[in-house]
């Protein structure tokens, strides 16, 4: 417990409480159940991609193809439901299609960072490139609106599970399933063990090559799940809308207490993250303050959380060192 009210997202938990009071006196309409409960389902995509990628930075990795390959699934499915049936077979066709499609994706920028060791940096910004010139030749830039989709799919959009959006279902399912696969599974030990000292992991018979592709497929299968939400959520495809998303991803998953550098993650300080990025953006809109500043200080929260937490993390280097030394 006492570790809990120390660590970081209990930091985070706290900034956030404050947030809420202050923005509680700035618009009474914040604290209302709707405009809480769109601030979660306007995120949901947000955060159902900073689960996948948090499992990516725990091993050290970065993807910053993650909001390509969900524009690219976004495409296909719009694509895909221009030719299924109105009937609800076509809800299990959608979540059988977008995963394995995001799976695909993902597994490529695995296999070649952990088989070619090219660096995961590189990787994914090549990824993001390729795809997002097929999107936009795919589609030559223009949007799939609802008229092309089939009318089951438009009634799952909307449908609601004790009054809470299937959109922000399918974030609770991804983070509750991922939390799970961490913390119970030999996988997900395996990523913490990679992340916490890949050497040693490798020593004692962790096959870093498999972990290495689990966790970029993975993150390909969240994209896939997140790209269902997304269409969800517009009731259309937008070639160009997810551009830019990826650096949200990532500080999401920062805010909440990972370390850039790998090593330490979790999927409730996650969650924190990007509550905490959607409620300054609510905040924002709410305080009528201009797009464009919003935009900037978005931006400099998102730099002075990563410098802090890259200070954070030489300064617990040079105290290891310290103490080795010492010792």
């Amino acid at each position: 417990m006492k570790a809990f009210l120390k660590s970081k997202e209990m930091s985070v938990a706290v900034i956030i409480l404050l947030l809420c009071i202050i923005l509680a006196f700035i618009s009474p309409v914040f604290l209302t159940a709707d405009n809480l409960l769109d601030v979660v389902k306007g995120n949901a995509v947000l955060g159902i991609l900073a689960i996948g990628m948090t499992l990516v930075i725990i091993t050290g990795g970065i993807d910053v193809s993650v909001a390509a390959v969900t524009s690219a699934v976004c495409v296909v499915l719009g694509k895909t439901m221009m030719f299924l049936p109105d009937s609800p077979l076509t809800i299990v066709l959608i979540f059988v299609i977008a995963p394995l499609f995001g799976v695909l994706l993902g597994s490529i920028n695995g296999i070649l960072v952990a088989k070619i060791q090219i660096p995961a940096i590189v990787v994914t910004l090549g990824m993001m490139s390729i795809i997002n010139g097929l999107v936009l030749y795919i589609t030559n830039g223009q949007y799939l609106n609802s008229s092309n989709f089939p009318t089951v799919f438009l009634k799952f959009s909307n449908f609601s599970v004790f009054g809470i959006s299937i959109i922000i279902w399918l974030f609770i399912i991804t983070a509750a399933l991922t939390w799970y696969i961490l913390k119970y599974t030999l996988i997900g030990r395996e990523v913490m063990a990679i992340g916490g000292n890949k050497e040693s992991a490798v020593r004692v018979g962790i096959n870093y090559s498999k972990v290495q592709i689990f966790v970029f497929s993975y993150m390909g299968f969240l994209a896939g799940i997140a790209a269902i939400a997304q269409t969800s959520y517009t009731k259309a495809v937008d070639p160009n809308g997810m551009i830019g998303l990826e650096l949200m991803v990532i500080a999401a998953v920062v805010l909440g207490g990972a370390n850039i550098m790998g090593g330490r993650g979790t999927i409730f300080g996650t969650i924190l993250g990007v509550l905490l990025l959607g409620i300054i953006q609510n905040g924002l809109i709410l305080a009528k303050i201009d797009t464009f500043w919003q935009k900037v200080f978005t931006g400099a929260i998102i730099l002075i959380a990563v410098s802090y937490d890259h200070i954070q993390y030489k300064r617990s280097q040079k105290q290891l060192s310290k103490i080795e030394v010492e010792a």
